[in-house]
């Protein structure tokens, strides 16, 4: 996406819009099948009529992309037998209908011809043919598929070959399909004349997807809401493309009745963390203490600390080694630096929430301080623990109050697990599992950013943002969620917030699309957070 929220692909702009204000459900591949089989027994709305509505509402977001074309594209639909394959051929009759696509210039590529049964496929495949769009098998047309020349006009290749029936990796056709999209995808003497727009979900993906598993690789994905949870996992989210939601296909009753998790937007999850109000002096907006840094890990400290001052802390206080404090307390302008001491350990004021672990070391010394912490968390002191912390506490049972924020290896680390086991589909669920064992909120960060909490809520923020990837910037989130924390505001309520914040901070002009010091988004970020926490007026 572009800055202006544009989808960019192939030199082309699709103007696709996006409504961010609201949190959007989503649910697992069983539940979605759960959710079509009561939509048809207790709301009347039989698989031909959720294959109509689905199928025309995927046409018309994809229009809004495509509407600023030179000329119509051409369109290939490649069919599986299933829901999926109807979806998509209901799509392209109503890209024809309505004067989108040209019949001559449309085809259908179809696993096998539906037999005379009427079914979704079958009714939406005799349509198209009496439109005049080219039907055949796919053993017949994917030489013409695979072996086509350039032609001058843009081709949209519509990917209905699987959908949430899928319990199992691709095979047969199914697999020969999708391999052949990606093979034509990243041909460098065809891509810039195709582009794959998958519908629900990229072909291949459920709920136990591994990473060696079949796929297709998608432009777009026309993720019809509830959207699929499984979407979000993170070996199959840079499968999925730019994520268009498509609406009003279910009942609102039947989408929350069948969410897992939300996907969050910083518009969505800021609205849950009130302002300051007129009245707060630098106590009633928190005071954090955050232990941090070591010997050539100073870099750590700052920008845990001016994350949290970024936030909306009252007042940060950063314990360092004696050793590294001239180094760190010059940096830190408005920060109390203070050395590490028996005076420093009592502390002139409670904290309000405390942050151990950036740049912090493993030492004996370090865990002996996490245990000092430990008796506060029972008693209700929010406890945030990064990095070296997470670790140290690796066998730590929580109470309710603690916050950990590993990214993938820490977090596979955690559980003895590698890094490639982690990246299936099913990592949601051992996140929640995780967090309702530790008794702790877990805020897992990757390209997709992932909330759990031990009451079995799960939040999902979608960053792919390649501005995040730089060290530096987990520290800077975990000071966004302990002065979120300071004001308190219960621990997954703090994370979702602080994980949106940094997202929308990286998409920020001057930062969006460059390389920055992490202590940028920090800068970013206090004015995003001021404009959403910072009371206007009387």
């Amino acid at each position: 996406m572009d800055d202006d929220g544009c989808l960019v692909a192939h030199g082309k702009i699709y103007e696709g819009q996006l409504d961010v204000a609201q949190n959007q459900a989503l649910a697992g591949t069983l539940g979605a099948r759960s959710l079509d089989a009561e939509a048809s027994e207790q709301w009347g709305l039989d698989p031909l009529a959720l294959v109509e509505a689905a199928g025309r509402a995927c046409a018309d977001v994809l229009v809004l992309g495509i509407a600023g074309d030179k000329g119509k594209p051409c369109f290939t639909v490649l069919a599986g037998s299933g829901n999926n394959a109807a979806d998509a051929l209901v799509m392209l009759r109503a890209l024809v209908l309505g004067g989108h696509a040209e019949p001559d210039s449309c085809e259908v590529l179809i696993g096998r011809m539906p037999g005379g049964e009427k079914t979704p496929v079958s009714q939406a495949t005799l349509a198209l043919q009496k439109l005049g769009v080219s039907v055949k098998t796919w053993d017949t047309g994917k030489r013409a598929f695979l072996d086509r020349p350039k032609a001058g006009r843009h081709r949209i290749v519509i990917d209905g070959i699987a959908g949430t029936g899928l319990d199992g990796p691709l095979r047969g056709t199914a697999q020969e399909m999708a391999e052949a999209t990606n093979a034509l995808h990243y041909d460098p003497e065809r891509r810039d004349g195709n582009t794959v727009v998958s519908i629900d979900i990229p072909s291949g993906a459920f709920d136990g997807w591994q990473p060696k598993m079949a796929i297709v690789h998608a432009d777009i994905t026309l993720a019809i809401e509830p959207q699929k949870l499984c979407t979000y996992a993170p070996g199959v989210r840079p499968h999925a493309g730019t994520v268009l939601p498509v609406r009003g296909i279910f009942p609102p009753e039947l989408i929350d009745k069948y969410r897992d998790a939300e996907l969050l937007t910083w518009e969505s999850a800021s609205a849950r963390v009130t302002p300051v109000p007129n009245t707060a002096h630098k106590y009633g907006r928190g005071l954090v203490e955050i232990r941090a840094g070591s010997m050539g890990m100073t870099g750590a400290a700052r920008l845990a600390a001016q994350g949290s001052q970024a936030t909306g802390a009252g007042m940060v206080r950063l314990v360092v080694d004696s050793s590294v404090y001239a180094a760190i307390a010059p940096a830190c302008s408005g920060i109390m630096v203070v050395p590490e001491s028996p005076a420093a350990a009592a502390g002139a004021h409670s904290p309000d929430a405390v942050l151990l672990g950036p740049g912090w070391g493993k030492g004996e010394d370090r865990a002996r301080i996490l245990e000092r912490f430990l008796p506060l968390e029972e008693k209700g002191l929010p406890l945030v623990l990064d990095a070296d912390a997470i670790a140290l506490a690796k066998d730590t049972v929580f109470h309710g109050n603690a916050i950990l924020t590993p990214h993938m290896g820490e977090f596979a680390s955690c559980l003895g697990l590698s890094k490639e086991e982690i990246s299936a589909a099913d990592i949601m669920q051992i996140l929640r599992n995780f967090a309702e064992k530790k008794k702790a909120t877990v805020l897992l960060k990757s390209h997709v950013m992932y909330v759990a909490s031990p009451d079995g809520r799960l939040g999902v923020i979608d960053g792919m943002n390649p501005v995040l990837a730089a060290g530096g910037s987990g520290d800077v989130l975990a000071g966004f969620c302990a002065a979120i924390a300071a004001r308190g505001f219960d621990g997954y309520t703090c994370a979702c917030a602080a994980a949106t914040l940094l997202v929308r901070a990286a998409k920020t002009e001057g930062i969006a699309n460059s390389f920055v010091d992490p202590g940028e988004l920090a800068r970013a970020a206090a004015a995003i957070a001021g404009g959403a926490w910072v009371r206007r007026g009387q």
